[in-house]
């Protein structure tokens, strides 16, 4: 057979014959051999000096928390980043959770990110996606385009509720929003000692049970500091953007009892005091200007907090107690950053690190007047029977610890926003004013307190421009949004001494503000009291008076009217309207029924997810189902278990006894019966009323074994932990139980758990009512 003659020096090389498929875009020349060929490889993007970026988030943490905005709390990392960096006085952010974490991640206002409201809810406007859209490209994605490593850490909260599960579109996933690992909590609260569900990277993390001494504070630092760690024994140069996102200060306040045990009398002598303690440091340290007025205790109903001294002794010790809890997790936050900071210090890069620190939203008033001992029996805020417990009692030695979920009182909400009124979810000073720190030994100036308006829009331009990488002009085939924030570098160099952001409006659940150049116009909302579209504007003049206490409205009714039409110009423009009170808030789209439609889940299924646990049970009656392959003697074990220590219930079988275990809000009872022996169907027939109340019942093949009637219905949010099968995986449902037996595994054999959800019998609006009060609360 002929053959080719062997190439000489002065053959020509072959050319790749027509048809053949991956050598497009190839560099280099292609023969039958590699003697006949050239190598090439795709050139190296150059790499540029890069400063590192570190962005800390922490939640619910009002103005003045840390030291450098007065608190008496020591903070002495954040202390020393003041002093390294720059104090910004009039910061300010969107008053809940999830459109102040959109704007800050992608630059855009609340609304046109899609974020109006908390990740809680989907009633079906494009203000209102609580999903990231394909033009809004993130601080990561930009960063991950300009060379960097990108990492999440925590508290997520842009993934609508309805997607957290398997299966269901990830696209505002961490992980497909620039992030290359991600490790933390997609919801809005968490346990802090048995969180109902971890997230690493694309999946959720399948534990039964948290270690001993576990604490999310302390787990999302070690993750934090892993991540950079292993990245800089692979690759010494390249810069990283670390999001280290806290679910601390977000109830339920929870933190180990040595940090508690620090705090210890240290708020005995109550919040007014306190308040005025950390407004006379505030004035020391410069942040407001000469002749300012603190406000007064809130006194409007349903925000007011009443004098100290009008409390009786056993009040004040047990909210000194609540307190003391908040302030220890404060201490467990400033630990989590010297800890990130010492870690950089160690690697000889804190000096070319940008370090920013921020919070997202004011401090809050979801303890209710008194504070809570029952977390998650705060959030039914709708008409309930006379005897519905707000603050179940407990012991109060367990305030604080991983038993209860606890809440300070609105009072310390106020301490928490000094010298501000009102509080988060709200579009005065106390609900938007926030701390921010940023520090950059290498390319910013040290120690100053700048006073001058800025956004929380503003972060992604100003750190693209501090770290020189240019903005995606599109993602996923789309052009990318240009961001509403400013490039604040000019301000923060100290090359200008005014702010170049001199206008932003802010809306949420009809509260709506619009500032401009000092002045604010500002109107509050209470839903049932007055039309949604119908506003009473206040003025403030927020340069002489920042705590705005003096409506100038009727002084100056021509800018009040400006600023008014400026407000309805740009809220059309940011997609705003249409205005929704909380009973639209909680409208979901019809797919989501699917959700609610019977389930059989097999033994060694990881916790079912949250949300969809919930649609099984939430306002309805339901049956869980128990197919066995025959109960025997000797076999014991939690055979289902949904929720946790802030309400659940479960279906046992210990020392013979068939066992059924109900939970409201800390609260247990429990009913038992003979467990029958060679049982193959044990049933609990949960009977939902229209007043919030539940009838338990249970039965063997078909015989009435035991029952607990009359309890309360689990709602506001509660239960928080999905369902397991076969142990009471992750936070117990019974403390007592978990003490006995620990997870308490089935020993024998369990073959399905099916639950059968009824119709719902909580009428349609008390349900709606319900779900938004409790997703106002999840932020």
């Amino acid at each position: 057979m002929p053959t080719d003659p062997p190439p000489t020096a002065a053959s020509p090389v072959p050319s790749v014959p027509p048809g053949a498929r991956g050598y497009d875009g190839f560099g280099g020349t292609i023969g039958r051999t590699a003697a006949t060929s050239t190598r090439w490889w795709p050139p190296e993007p150059e790499r540029v000096r890069r400063p590192n970026v570190v962005v800390v988030v922490v939640d619910d943490l009002g103005y003045s928390d840390i030291g450098p905005y007065g608190s008496e709390i020591p903070t002495p990392h954040l202390d020393r980043l003041a002093e390294a960096g720059l104090t910004l006085a009039e910061h300010h952010t969107a008053p809940l959770c999830s459109p102040a974490r959109a704007a800050l991640l992608t630059g855009l206002n609340p609304h046109r990110a899609g974020y109006g409201w908390v990740a809680n809810a989907d009633p079906g406007f494009p203000g209102m996606r609580l999903e990231l859209g394909d033009d809004a490209a993130t601080l990561a994605e930009h960063l991950r385009a300009g060379g960097y490593a990108t990492f999440a850490v925590g508290k997520w909260h842009l993934v609508r509720d309805a997607n957290l599960a398997p299966g269901r579109p990830r696209d505002s996933w961490p992980t497909r929003r620039g992030f290359d690992r991600y490790h933390g909590s997609l919801e809005g609260l968490n346990s802090f000692f048995h969180p109902n569900q971890i997230t690493v990277d694309e999946h959720a993390l399948d534990v039964d049970e948290y270690p001993p001494g576990y604490y999310v504070t302390d787990d999302l630092t070690d993750r934090a500091c892993a991540m950079v760690s292993e990245l800089r024994a692979h690759d010494a140069t390249r810069p990283f953007l670390l999001y280290l996102a806290h679910v601390a200060m977000h109830g339920p306040l929870q933190v180990p009892a040595a940090d508690l045990a620090d705090q210890e009398g240290r708020y005995a002598a109550g919040w007014d005091a306190v308040r005025e303690a950390r407004f006379a440091r505030q004035l020391d340290r410069g942040l407001f200007p000469p002749g300012t007025r603190q406000a007064p205790r809130n006194p409007e109903p349903g925000y007011d907090v009443p004098p100290w001294e009008s409390l009786s002794p056993d009040e004040r010790r047990r909210y000194a107690r609540y307190m003391e809890v908040y302030a220890a997790m404060v201490s467990t936050v400033d630990a989590s950053l010297g800890r990130v900071t010492a870690l950089l210090e160690e690697l000889g890069e804190l000096d070319d690190t940008i370090i920013v620190f921020t919070s997202d939203n004011g401090g809050t008033a979801e303890g209710g007047p008194e504070g809570t001992r029952s977390y998650f029996t705060r959030f039914v805020h709708h008409p309930v029977p006379a005897d519905w417990e707000r603050d179940v009692d407990h012991d109060e030695s367990l305030i604080g610890s991983e038993e209860l979920g606890v809440h300070y009182p609105r009072g310390w909400g106020q301490v928490s926003n000094t010298p501000f009124r009102f509080y988060k979810g709200q579009t005065y000073a106390g609900g938007v004013r926030v701390p921010l720190l940023v520090s950059w030994p290498r390319g910013l100036p040290a120690g100053r307190v700048l006073r001058d308006y800025t956004y929380v829009t503003d972060l992604v331009p100003t750190l693209l421009a501090l770290t020189g990488v240019p903005r995606l002009a599109e993602r996923a085939g789309t052009p990318t949004a240009e961001p509403d924030g400013v490039d604040l570098g000019g301000f923060l160099r100290g090359e200008v001494t005014a702010s170049p952001h001199i206008e932003q409006y802010s809306e949420m659940g009809g509260h709506r503000g619009l500032y401009r150049d000092g002045w604010k116009l500002l109107a509050r909302h209470e839903p049932g009291h007055r039309d949604i579209d119908d506003p009473v504007w206040a003025l403030y003049d927020v340069r002489t008076d920042p705590a705005e206490l003096v409506d100038l409205a009727a002084a100056h009714p021509q800018r009040a009217a400006e600023l008014a039409a400026a407000w309805e110009r740009t809220a059309w423009e940011n997609t705003v309207f249409p205005l929704l009170d909380r009973g639209d808030l909680a409208v979901r789209r019809p797919g989501e029924a699917r959700l609610a439609e019977p389930v059989r889940i097999l033994p060694g299924t990881p916790v079912l997810e949250r949300y969809r646990s919930a649609q099984l049970v939430a306002f309805r009656s339901f049956d869980v189902e128990v197919t066995l392959g025959g109960l025997a003697p000797g076999d014991e074990g939690v055979l289902v278990a949904h929720g946790d220590a802030f309400g659940g219930y479960l279906l046992a079988v210990e020392d013979g006894r068939l066992v059924v275990l109900h939970n409201a809000g800390g609260r247990g009872s429990t009913a038992d019966g003979p467990a029958p022996a060679g049982a193959r169907r044990v049933v609990l027939s949960v009977t939902a009323t229209p007043d919030l109340r539940w009838h338990l019942a249970v039965s063997a093949d078909g015989v009435p074994v035991t029952a607990l009637p009359d309890r309360w219905a689990l709602t506001g949010m509660a239960p928080w932990t999905g369902i397991s099968v076969g142990r009471d995986a992750r936070g117990p449902v019974s403390w007592a139980l978990r003490r006995r037996r620990g997870i308490f595994r089935f020993t024998g054999d369990l073959r399905a758990v099916t639950y059968r959800p009824g119709a719902r019998v909580v009428p349609d609006e008390v349900a709606r009512t319900v779900t938004a009060e409790a997703a106002s609360r999840a932020d």
